[in-house]
């Protein structure tokens, strides 16, 4: 019964559809954060860092993924993935966050957080002194 459900209207022409309600079942678990460091190789030919943050097997789908870069929320050099749903019923989502090469080599705490109205917020930390 999981899905995407749309009503249509068909009083008058054109005939259209409203814009849609997601209905996920199951119970709500949180996903568990990996943060991935960027490549040597990265670093080198590009002058950037990228790093990622991989959530996987959380419910229900509307887990959103945000960085801190040292304690202050980072908005810009992110790319976030939809949800993508498991076979066992969980989601899974990806988030990437691009540093020029000066951020990350001043050694930045970097942290992955996934927050979603209903459930305590899940971190992971990735400091990258310790890369």
């Amino acid at each position: 019964d999981a899905g995407d459900y749309y009503c249509q209207q068909g009083y008058s022409t054109p005939f259209t559809f409203g814009g849609g309600t997601r209905l996920d079942v199951g119970s709500n678990t949180s996903p568990v954060l990996t943060v991935l460091p960027p490549s040597g190789d990265e670093l080198k030919t590009r002058k950037t860092a990228t790093l990622m943050c991989l959530a996987n097997k959380g419910f229900p789908s509307d887990w959103k993924l945000h960085w801190k870069l040292d304690g202050s929320t980072v908005s810009s050099g992110i790319t976030t993935g939809a949800g993508i749903l498991g076979s066992d019923g969980k989601y899974s989502w990806s988030s990437t966050l691009t540093l020029t090469e000066d951020q990350w080599k001043r050694k930045p705490t970097v942290t992955c957080d996934a927050s979603q109205k209903d459930q305590t917020t899940v971190t992971k930390v990735l400091k990258a002194s310790e890369c």
